[in-house]
């Protein structure tokens, strides 16, 4: 696995070393031992997985402490732009953004740790997206910030998204009161 770190400490993308011949392809996409010594650490708790056609935006989502949660995000099937945004209010790197395409030719990964907003959106109909989680689902400690914060000016790259109304009415950066 090669790993690949930002100017937003914690975030990191994985490319996992793919072997492929006429059969397909092989890789591994998860080794707790490779993700220990490149600084990823977690007790991984929880799998979820959502389908999604190009153009809809999921996110920016979070779960508010003592439910947090760190991420490990993948596709299966199709391509996503991921999008990560520290929401540490203690960071140098306060409401800045990472954003990687995730895509199933390439087998790429994205760790998102605890701290961070996320969200991304489908650049292809039938996108799988997969989702390794340190904590599970807590409705409860649910939080989230704007999509389309002109203060963030997240690139989607997608015209007239797909949102859900949850996520319409999320809080700017200026608004949120971060629980990290």
């Amino acid at each position: 696995m090669e790993f690949t770190y930002f100017d937003v400490p914690g975030v990191v993308e994985i490319q996992p070393r793919v072997f492929g011949d006429a059969r397909g392809a092989f890789f591994e996409s998860f080794s707790a031992q490779k993700m220990e010594a490149a600084g990823i650490v977690g007790d991984w708790v929880q799998d979820n997985q959502s389908r999604s056609d190009r153009g809809v935006v999921r996110g920016l989502h979070f779960q508010k402490p003592p439910y947090a949660q760190a991420k490990l995000v993948r596709v299966a099937a199709g391509r996503a732009l991921d999008v990560v945004v520290d929401i540490r209010r203690d960071s140098p790197t306060y409401g800045q953004h990472v954003s990687v395409v995730l895509d199933s030719e390439r087998f790429n990964m994205l760790y998102v740790p605890v701290g961070f907003a996320h969200g991304f959106t489908a650049l292809e109909d039938n996108t799988l997206f997969l989702y390794k989680c340190t904590n599970y689902y807590a409705p409860q400690a649910e939080g989230g910030l704007s999509w389309n914060d002109p203060v963030l000016n997240i690139q989607w790259g997608v015209e007239n998204p797909t949102i859900s109304a949850k996520d319409q009415i999320q809080p700017t950066l200026a608004e949120l009161d971060s629980p990290f």
